[in-house]
């Protein structure tokens, strides 16, 4: 059973929320996880593999497109847009408006919220969604 952590950020900037899933996706890195953030799109995807290069100096996430061939790496952090493979749903960092499709095969499903309108709205819809699939989330203000 996943355990679900919101994370409601002080900002309505989708940079932040990115730059937030940034610093998750290196955690679980160092932690030795494999990680996938779900994203809405293949432009948000890229945006993410660009932004992994660069949100902190001297900073190294070894990550991959998932459309491109699987990372050797034990522990590389994929993006995408589809549901994760299976050997990266253990932790997933979802920035999409929809809960992921293997929800339960994930150990940690980590969603990031902030003060947008719409993405709160779908927000709501997606914490009901885990609550009726029993995984009670857990919300962080940040």
């Amino acid at each position: 059973m996943p355990t679900v952590n919101f994370y409601i950020l002080n900002s309505d900037s989708e940079r932040e929320r990115q730059f937030f899933a940034c610093k998750l996706a290196e955690k679980a890195f160092r932690s030795g996880f494999k990680s996938y953030i779900l994203t809405d799109s293949s432009y948000q995807a890229e945006q993410l593999d660009r932004l992994l290069w660069t949100f902190r100096p001297n900073s190294f996430v070894p990550h991959a497109l998932n459309n491109t061939p699987l990372p050797n790496s034990a522990n590389a952090i994929l993006i995408g847009e589809q549901t994760a493979p299976e050997c990266w749903q253990h932790t997933v960092i979802n920035l999409s408006q929809h809960c992921p499709e293997a929800m339960g095969a994930s150990e940690n499903i980590f969603e990031l919220l902030d003060n947008d309108e719409a993405r709160k709205q779908a927000g709501r819809l997606r914490y009901r969604q885990y609550k009726e699939q029993g995984f009670p989330p857990k919300t962080h203000r940040i």
